[in-house]
């Protein structure tokens, strides 16, 4: 890779993206819309964080004309797209958004791919997909049941790729994310919740009974895990999480106490129907193919979550 297109590059991973490829010397022209799903200022810190080389333009993947431009200056090996409406619950609220960046998004940006003859794209996807399907979750499940609006977003964009792989060779490195947490983190992730309402002494609200799990991954590995996604695979479907046995929002809340030196005061609530229970990679995929596997543990991430939120 000498140079790529990276949209989503003022996103929590998306930045940490951008700083790794920039270190490997690798021009990154990055795009980002800057909505206000969440603050737009830790968006724009990120930004400001990021190297000097890295080259920033404020553009919405929806926009096609924006999206021409941009190619037809440049001439990119890969395509990282990052660009998401996340959040499940936000989905339920505002579904049609989540279609037209999600979606039609990805295929504006297949279609410029196509006409500048760009050969390969890594598209981030996620474990939503995996919604009822028995654990750990491995790749090859048909993830047909997607139960939220942003899953089936996803999963929109994950098929349209693949016709894109089938007509015109593109060649796809779909990466699903487990529920990534870390410093600069999304601010409506519960990692970055629990750890500033526990520092601020508010209530924690916990949907359902805190027993549900998740395999949380660091955000360094998540982006080390992208790009690592870059090769040449054909078409394939890549999960990048923890690896290990799923942890419950108690057990992550405890390990926040401890590096907070507080007690969190939890508040109870109804479950929502769109939340998964649990979420457990299956990442044999990730080191046969691309010789990965997590590095920062639980322990480890939380701690440095904790001393950002400590240090704002």
């Amino acid at each position: 890779m000498k140079k790529v297109l990276l949209t989503g590059a003022a996103g929590f991973i998306g930045a940490r993206v951008a700083e790794l490829l920039s270190a490997q010397n690798i021009k990154v022209i990055g795009i980002d819309n800057l909505n206000d799903y969440y603050d737009v200022a830790l968006k724009k810190e990120r930004l400001n964080k990021l190297p000097k080389d890295v080259e920033f333009h404020h553009v919405d993947i929806e926009d096609k004309t924006a999206l021409k431009e941009i190619f037809s200056r440049h001439d990119f090996d890969v395509v990282f797209n990052l660009a998401a409406r996340a959040g499940v619950r936000y989905s339920m609220e505002n579904p049609e958004v989540y279609m037209t960046t999600n979606a039609m998004g990805t295929l504006n940006l297949l279609e410029c791919m196509r006409e500048k003859s760009v050969k390969k794209m890594v598209l981030a996807s996620t474990s939503s997909l995996y919604a009822g399907q028995a654990m750990p979750f491995t790749e090859d499940l048909a993830v047909n049941t997607p139960i939220s609006p942003y899953a089936a977003s996803k999963k929109a964009a994950e098929a349209m790729a693949y016709s894109y792989h089938y007509l015109y060779g593109i060649d796809v490195s779909i990466v699903r994310y487990f529920t990534v947490y870390g410093p600069m983190g999304r601010p409506d992730m519960s990692p970055y919740i629990f750890a500033e309402k526990i520092l601020k002494g508010e209530e924690l609200p916990i949907y359902g009974d805190g027993t549900q799990s998740r395999d949380f991954t660091f955000v360094d590995d998540i982006a080390r895990g992208t790009i690592l996604a870059a090769k040449n695979v054909g078409y394939e479907i890549i999960n990048l999480g923890g690896g290990n046995n799923p942890v419950d929002l108690k057990t992550m809340i405890g390990i926040l106490e401890k590096y907070s030196g507080k007690k969190a005061k939890l508040k109870y609530l109804d479950p929502i129907k769109a939340d998964m229970e649990s979420t457990w990679a299956d990442i044999s995929k990730a080191k046969r193919l691309l010789g990965w596997e997590p590095k920062v543990g639980l322990e480890e991430g939380l701690k440095a979550l904790m001393d950002w939120h400590q240090g704002r």
